[in-house]
């Protein structure tokens, strides 16, 4: 029996592949997980599962709190993969928080949580290889080469082992809200995808694991990235022109030189192809990336406030 000692809880040791924090369950094995899931389902259990890379803020327990709403069961994964940072000093300065991630998941009532090794998830070399021609040749996809591969590979792994009836994902990664739809939708998993709004800090900055790597003078400049998205969908729905708009963005960016705007793009929200206007029934949406420091921020809201 394998003896695994994780500090500031009460452990109950199990079998190898799991173990109990209070009232969550940490699985590690992806077979006993998978087990344990569809045993939950042959019992009728609605099961809700929420993927994530760990470093848990509010936005992550948002997650967490829809899937409770609407499901009996809920299992959350952390797992960092590797094969979705194309930049691999981004992948070692990814934040890293176990234990209070499990604390966090146990008061909020999480029911288990998958926290598979790098061997459990990749035991060999992957060969196979997903891409989204379409949907993936802008934005990330085109800034971030191999990225989306990364993720359709994971999230295929991850939904064959935790064959969820609803998987939890936030709007603030739209493009890849998309791509995992078109994913599920292809190789016919049964897992309904759920949107769930991007939760903001007081200021509006959209909340990311990535903000605990800024210091508190970059933390303030960083919200030059939710303004701008603010200011050019006011000025769009006031009448200005996508170029206005995109102008306007930039100016701001060059008024600040510690920051730097790696693009921003007003886009149909479905296709995410660009629009040269808002005056039609398309569905916009306004997407921005860029770095404050060496931290690389992602952000983005729906033209229609309504619908948001």
């Amino acid at each position: 029996m394998l003896s695994i000692h994780i500090p500031f809880y009460n452990l109950v040791l199990l079998p190898f592949s799991s173990l109990i924090i209070s009232a969550v369950e940490i699985v590690t094995s992806p077979v006993e997980c998978r087990k344990k899931i569809l045993s939950l389902t042959v019992e009728g259990k609605n099961i809700g599962f929420v993927p994530t890379m760990g470093a848990l803020h509010d936005g992550h327990m948002e997650l967490v709190r829809q899937a409770k709403l609407s499901c009996d069961f809920v299992v959350v994964s952390i797992f960092v993969n590797r094969t979705q940072f194309n930049n691999e000093e981004d992948f070692k300065k990814y934040p890293k928080s176990f234990d209070s991630d499990a604390e966090k998941l146990r008061q909020s009532g999480c029911d288990i949580v998958f926290a598979p090794s790098d061997g459990d998830m990749y035991p060999g070399t992957p060969e196979v290889k997903i891409t989204f021609p379409g949907l993936q040749k802008s934005m990330e996809g085109h800034y971030r080469p191999g990225h989306f591969e990364g993720v359709a590979l994971v999230v295929s792994k991850l939904l064959h082992v935790v064959p969820a009836q609803k998987a939890f994902f936030g709007r603030k990664d739209w493009q890849q809200v998309l791509i995992i739809k078109q994913l599920v939708r292809d190789l016919h998993f049964f897992s309904e995808i759920i949107s769930v709004p991007t939760v903001r800090e007081p200021d509006g900055l959209a909340m990311s694991s990535r903000n605990q790597r800024l210091s508190e003078k970059e933390r303030s400049l960083a919200v030059i990235f939710s303004k701008s998205l603010y200011m050019a969908r006011e000025k769009l729905l006031a009448g200005e022109s996508v170029e206005g708009a995109v102008a306007s963005v930039r100016q701001a960016f060059d008024r600040l030189p510690e920051v730097r705007l790696e693009y921003f793009e007003i886009a149909n929200r479905e296709t995410l192809e660009p629009v040269q206007s808002v005056e039609t029934n398309v569905p916009v949406s306004l997407f921005i990336a860029g770095y404050v420091g060496d931290v690389r921020l992602i952000d983005n809201i729906f033209l229609q406030e309504e619908t948001e």
